[in-house]
């Protein structure tokens, strides 16, 4: 990837894999998160969305911390603006809001699957952001906390929205008026990860061998998978019917099936083209 950012670093995992990660890359600063970082970032998710030697995206955080959280001065800055009357700052820092909302969201609305590898400290935005992951797993001594009700803040950017589907609505009612904080291991109990590793090294590596796994699987199927299960949340039984019906009926048409029946006849490795 020739792509050069302030906030963020893309490698690929070995060579010819299909596997990418990016990192958030600010470990000076605990990885929190500039304004900087919420315009690279989905830049950076589409860029990778668009390469068709992007099977599937490792999202983790250089250094100590997977994210600490928004940065304190960019935080200050959004809502320190002096000039203009009440209702014309209000809007400005909706737009604000909004634009860093569009920036975790850009992680449902790309097609390839993206998995949080979650190490130290993941608090306030950074619990925001691997909600909207795929698949999410984590150290044991990874540190979690809804942060924003300590800052005075209604956490706003996916995290009251995304976080009752994952653990429930209690569970999630709780960690939010409390923001006290909690461990990987407790994190795989209340559902928010989905398997808990001893060290960053085991994660890193246990990870890996997941991606591999599914981006060796028909893209065409994997897209499709994450697509129709996001939508199916805010469906009804026969809606999510019908949408899945409606994306095989393209879907199916492709030669990713015709490769998998091949292959399982055959006893071998399916081989399929790039998306």
């Amino acid at each position: 990837m020739e792509e050069i950012y302030k906030t963020l670093k893309i490698k690929q995992q070995s060579p010819n894999s299909l596997v990418f990660h990016l990192l958030i890359n600010r470990p000076s600063r605990g990885n929190a998160l500039s304004l900087d970082f919420f315009a690279e970032f989905p830049a950076a998710l589409s860029s990778l969305d668009r390469n068709p030697d992007v099977g599937i995206i490792i999202l983790s955080g250089s250094g100590r911390h997977f994210c600490t959280g928004i940065d304190l001065q960019t935080l200050s800055g959004t809502i320190s603006e002096e000039t203009g009357d009440t209702g014309r700052k209000a809007e400005k820092l909706r737009r604000e809001i909004k634009f860093m909302q569009r920036a975790v969201t850009a992680i449902e609305e790309c097609r390839k699957p993206v998995i949080a590898a979650i190490h130290g400290a993941c608090l306030g935005a950074g619990i925001d952001i691997i909600t909207a992951c795929d698949l999410r797993y984590c150290t044991e001594n990874a540190l979690f906390s809804v942060k924003e009700v300590d800052l005075a803040i209604t956490a706003d950017l996916g995290t009251l929205q995304r976080l009752p589907a994952i653990v429930g609505f209690g569970n999630a009612m709780e960690l939010a008026l409390t923001a006290r904080r909690f461990s990987g291991l407790e994190a795989k109990e209340l559902g928010l990860v989905n398997r808990v590793f001893s060290s960053k090294e085991a994660l890193e590596e246990g990870v890996a061998e997941i991606a591999d796994c599914i981006a060796a699987k028909s893209p065409i199927a994997v897209i499709g998978t994450k697509r129709v299960l996001i939508q199916a949340r805010e469906m009804t039984l026969d809606q999510g019917l019908d949408y899945v019906a409606t994306w095989n009926s393209g879907t199916l048409l492709s030669d990713d099936l015709k490769e998998a029946t091949s292959a399982q006849l055959q006893k071998r490795k399916p081989l399929f083209a790039k998306l």
